[in-house]
C-alpha cells in the first residue's frame, strides 16, 4: 500500500515538473515573439517608406563640399563654380532603372553639370553607363561617408545642387518624369525658411 501511494506521488511530482518546464517553454516563447515583434516593428519604422521620404537633404539646405577624381582623371568639385549641378547617387544596378537612364539622357545636353556618384568602386558603373548610352556622363567613386553626408540611403537618388553651396531639389528617382520634375523645382528660387519647411515637394510613385 505505501509502496503504490509513493508510485502515486512520484508520477503526480513528473507530471508537475513536466507541466512546469511546459510552461516555462510557452512563456520562453511567447516572450520571445513579443520582443522580435518589437524589434521587427522598429526595423519597419527605420526603413520604411516613411523613413525613405526623410532621405537626402531639403532644399535650402547646405550641400557637402568635395572635390574627387572622377574614373577619367578628370577633377569634379561640388558644389559647382556656375549653374546647376546634378549628383545622381547610383552604381551598377542603375541598369534597374531604364527609365531614369533615360531621363538622363533627355536632361544631360541642358548645359546641366551631372555627376554619377557611386557608395564605393566606379568601374560596374562604368561598364552599365556605356550600356545605357550614357558613357559621356562622368563617374566619381564616393563612399558611404559622403552618401551619409547627403542622407541617402537608397538609390538611385537625385540631388540638383546650386553655385550657391544649397540643395536645389532631392529626391529618390524611379522614373524619367520623377527626374523632369526635380529639374523644374530645382530652377525655382529657394524661400528663406523653405529647409524649414521639409519636406515642400514629394514626386509620387
Amino acid at each position: 500500500m505505501g509502496s503504490g501511494h509513493g508510485l502515486l506521488q512520484v508520477r503526480y511530482g513528473t507530471h508537475v515538473i513536466a507541466f512546469a518546464i511546459g510552461y516555462i517553454g510557452i512563456a520562453t516563447i511567447l516572450c520571445a515573439a513579443v520582443i522580435f515583434g518589437w524589434l521587427g516593428i522598429g526595423q519597419i519604422a527605420l526603413s520604411g517608406s516613411d523613413a525613405i521620404e526623410r532621405d537626402g537633404l531639403a532644399r535650402g539646405q547646405r550641400a557637402p563640399s568635395w572635390s574627387l577624381t572622377d574614373i577619367a582623371g578628370a577633377e569634379r568639385h561640388s558644389p559647382p563654380v556656375q549653374d546647376l549641378q546634378l549628383v545622381v547617387f547610383a552604381d551598377h544596378s542603375l541598369k534597374s532603372f531604364p527609365s531614369v537612364a533615360a531621363g538622363l539622357r533627355a536632361i544631360r545636353d541642358c548645359e546641366l553639370d551631372i555627376v554619377i556618384l557611386t557608395r564605393g568602386q566606379a568601374a560596374g558603373a562604368v561598364a552599365v553607363l556605356a550600356e545605357l548610352g550614357l558613357a559621356d556622363l562622368p563617374v566619381v567613386a564616393g563612399s558611404a561617408k559622403l552618401y551619409a553626408s547627403y542622407n541617402v540611403r537608397v538609390m538611385p537618388y537625385a540631388i540638383f545642387v546650386g553655385s550657391d553651396g544649397l540643395v536645389h531639389g532631392s529626391s529618390l528617382v524611379n522614373f524619367d518624369w520623377q527626374l523632369a520634375k526635380l529639374r523644374r523645382i530645382a530652377a525655382l528660387e529657394i524661400e528663406p525658411d523653405e529647409a524649414a519647411r521639409r519636406p515642400l515637394f514629394r514626386l509620387a510613385a
